[in-house]
């Protein structure tokens, strides 16, 4: 395999560098080989340890941050259990970061009055022609539609939602946005969604 002339001149320079580099340490090292060995050995697994975890970083990443979303590949995304026991996003909603619960037992989409005003949306003005029966009793909501939602990578246009009434802790992501993936998967504490 021929270089051209400026992949053999950087090629050059690299070894030049390299042979300089090592030049010094072993002027440094005169007379101690066991500590230069040691230290190498050390430097050596600095480096493996650095391509490990590199190489096994969403892996790490679910296990070091719990409640993050972790994008497995073009077509699956992972969420670890947070302390409370569920399942949480934090999804861009009209270029605004929203947090959101995952909960299969809500039908849409739902949006506290607090994020839908964030959103840029008027929460007074809304026409709450929905009606929800929750935990905490009858709720109205007002259907709203969401013109971007994005989440690890994954980026939906025209979302259909709903803004509750009542006073609802955090936003949920019901199975109208849930259907959109074709399996949705509990492997202990981890949630993976598939498209």
């Amino acid at each position: 395999m021929s270089l051209d002339p400026d992949s053999q001149a950087r090629l050059f320079y690299l070894s030049l560098l390299g042979l300089l580099v090592v030049v010094g340490v072993f002027r440094m090292y005169r007379g101690r080989l066991g500590q230069a060995a040691q230290h190498a050995m050390i430097w050596a697994l600095i480096a493996v340890g650095i391509v490990l975890a590199y190489g096994f970083k969403d892996q790490l990443r679910l296990q070091l941050l719990p409640g993050q979303t972790v994008r497995i590949d073009e077509d699956q995304v992972a969420l670890t259990r947070r302390g409370d026991g569920h399942f949480h996003i934090i999804a861009l909603v009209n270029n605004v970061d929203v947090e959101f619960m995952v909960d299969t037992g809500a039908t849409d989409v739902v949006l506290t009055q607090r994020d839908a005003e964030r959103i840029g949306l008027d929460p007074e003005t809304l026409n709450y022609t929905q009606r929800a029966m929750t935990a905490n009793g009858t709720v109205r909501g007002a259907p709203v539609m969401l013109d971007r939602f994005e989440f690890a990578g994954i980026e939906d246009r025209r979302v259909r939602a709903t803004v509750n009434e009542g006073d609802l802790r955090v936003s949920l992501l019901g199975m109208s946005f849930l259907s959109r993936f074709t399996r949705i998967a509990i492997e202990g504490d981890r949630l993976i969604l598939t498209r």
